[in-house]
């Protein structure tokens, strides 16, 4: 049997099928699955790197169906990419605010220093999806991505550093590029350990240290 038409022919619902009740606790469901599913795909993440986890993963370790995950996000790559957008801006919020070195209050060159070593954490392992936004000229110079640079930027004109400082801070991104540190990290076996310590001996030559 259809639903009961207004006088326009629009489909009425009744209290019954949707009260006002119900449609703040499918909400606050809705809410609850998408912190559980992010929390989930962070952890995962954390623990085996982006390639390795797969959608039934997050649903498992969410304690949701699968089907829930793609309500909430359309598709892994959806998931991922709230999820890099997220982390993006809680990086951006400890360079901008956070505790020293890597927040203010700290000299230029720490600063700087703690930069890299940071970055280079968040691309190894966030590679995947920040491969996929390097391929894509509109999102590679978008606000977050030129935030990175204008921020590399100050840190070596505060640090007094000479020359072309646009050109010093792309050179300096380049190294925390997400497909250079993978492959440094899969192809030539690398540590990121010794990445970071190359990074810091160029950002050292820069600020003439």
């Amino acid at each position: 049997m259809s639903a009961p038409e207004n006088r326009n022919g629009l489909p009425v619902l009744s209290v019954a099928e949707s009260g006002p009740s119900e449609r703040a606790a499918e909400r606050g469901d809705a809410a609850r699955n998408r912190v559980l599913l992010l929390d989930a795909a962070r952890r995962l993440v954390d623990e085996r790197g982006a390639d390795s986890v797969t959608t039934d993963d997050i649903a498992n370790a969410a304690g949701v169906g699968k089907g829930t995950l793609f309500r909430r996000f359309g598709s892994r790559a959806g998931l991922m990419i709230v999820l890099l957008d997220e982390d993006e801006k809680a990086q951006q919020h400890a360079l901008l605010f956070g505790p020293p070195p890597l927040g203010p209050g700290a000299p230029p060159l720490e600063r700087l220093l703690a930069y890299g070593r940071h970055r280079l954490k968040f691309v190894d392992t966030h590679h995947a999806l920040l491969s996929d936004v390097g391929r894509d000229p509109q999102m590679r110079f978008n606000a977050p991505m030129t935030l990175h640079h204008s921020h590399v930027r100050l840190l070596l004109d505060e640090a007094e550093t000479t020359g072309d400082l646009d050109a010093q801070a792309a050179a300096l991104l380049a190294l925390l590029d997400a497909d250079y540190v993978h492959h440094q990290r899969t192809d030539l076996g690398r540590s990121l350990e010794s990445i970071a310590d190359a990074w810091e001996t160029v950002a050292r030559k820069l600020c003439g240290t």
